[in-house]
């Protein structure tokens, strides 16, 4: 069994940009509800993720990595629009590696950064460039913007 806990926050300003590299992510979700079945395309890696319900910061999740044909077949066969297209950055700060989703299609000008931790009680300096926390906020799932993008936000 894994367990995924982790926090999510807004990213102000531009000064991270400069701390790591970023790769492209496309996914598309099968299932999003509850519970989510996920198709994840990186580069010329693919996977399929199912996770289990949220609760507080904490839920499991399962991954697999499985053929780019199939994940790619999946994305357009089996997964409802829009996609998930997003640049991620990965960010070593103080012991812990942020992940910066700079997110571009119908999400755009949105920037979401995440830490994954091994206790939801866990401490952690929080970098300059964070700002506001969003862990608790459901809108700011990425099975949520596929349904409703940042874009159609009043």
């Amino acid at each position: 069994m894994s367990v995924e806990i982790e926090r999510k926050f807004l990213v102000k300003g531009d000064r991270w940009r400069s701390l790591g590299a970023g790769s492209r992510y496309c996914q598309g979700y099968i299932a999003a509800g509850e519970k989510t079945v996920r198709v994840r395309v990186v580069g010329n890696q693919a996977y399929l993720t199912i996770k289990g319900p949220t609760t507080g910061i904490a839920r499991l999740e399962y991954e697999y990595s499985i053929p780019l044909a199939d994940a790619l077949e999946m994305l357009q066969s089996l997964c409802a629009p829009p996609l998930i297209e997003k640049m991620r950055y990965r960010v070593e700060w103080e012991g812990f590696i942020w992940e910066i989703d700079e997110f571009e299609g119908e999400n755009q000008g949105l920037i979401v950064a995440e830490v994954e931790l091994t206790d939801p009680n866990q401490a952690i300096a929080l970098p300059d460039w964070i700002g506001e926390e969003v862990s608790h906020d459901s809108r700011y799932f990425n099975a949520n913007l596929a349904k409703h993008p940042f874009s159609r936000w009043n």
